[in-house]
């Protein structure tokens, strides 16, 4: 049976690492941790992973590879494409958790294809995979406050009275990912679609 690929969209380095556009990074941290696994970063991958299980040790549960990659943004399609061909992955077994301006901050919603909705990680993915058809664990971090740009915004450090509740949101969509591939996209609609 083919693994998962989860790629929790993000940039690269210390500057950006609370940054609300990195909730994706900071889901598969998370995940990482609850496996007591550690992300490396294999030669010409570009790109840090682990593999990990969905289930006891042991079992003969899911396989999942995770990933974050080591490019910015709107280059991520690039290193996406090379794990989906490195693993023999399909596209329908890929699921990327990424930040959502039009959704409410504490809210998630798991769907399957559709476009990129302006959001450069996935326009990139989209580009280098040929295809949409993919499913999408997406993160609310709502629309910025008066006239301040989308993009100032999500590259802006999730402020610390906010911290407690994005800790928990995070905890919220790692167990979604897990839901996806245990129990299916409708079950974990219901779950986890707020």
């Amino acid at each position: 049976m083919q693994p998962w690929l989860v790629v929790g969209l993000g940039n690269p380095g210390p500057a950006y690492a609370n940054h609300r556009h990195n909730v994706g990074h900071l889901v598969v941290d998370r995940l990482v941790a609850r496996a007591s696994a550690k992300l490396k970063a294999p030669l010409g991958m570009r790109a840090e992973l682990a593999e990990l299980r969905v289930g006891p040790p042991g079992s003969d549960a899911p396989r999942m590879i995770v990933a974050k990659s080591r490019t910015y943004m709107n280059e991520t399609g690039g290193p996406v494409s090379k794990l989906i061909k490195y693993y023999k992955i399909t596209p329908a077994a890929l699921i990327v958790v990424h930040d959502e301006l039009d959704i409410d901050p504490g809210q998630l919603r798991v769907k399957f294809g559709g476009g990129d909705n302006g959001h450069n990680g996935l326009r990139s993915i989209r580009a280098s995979l040929g295809t949409g058809d993919f499913y999408r664990i997406r993160f609310g971090v709502g629309r910025p406050p008066g006239r301040q740009e989308a993009a100032d915004y999500v590259l802006s450090n999730i402020p610390a009275a906010q911290r407690a509740d994005y800790d928990v949101e995070v905890e919220r969509a790692a167990d979604a990912v897990e839901s996806l591939i245990t129990a299916g996209l409708d079950r974990t609609q219901s779950a986890y679609n707020s």
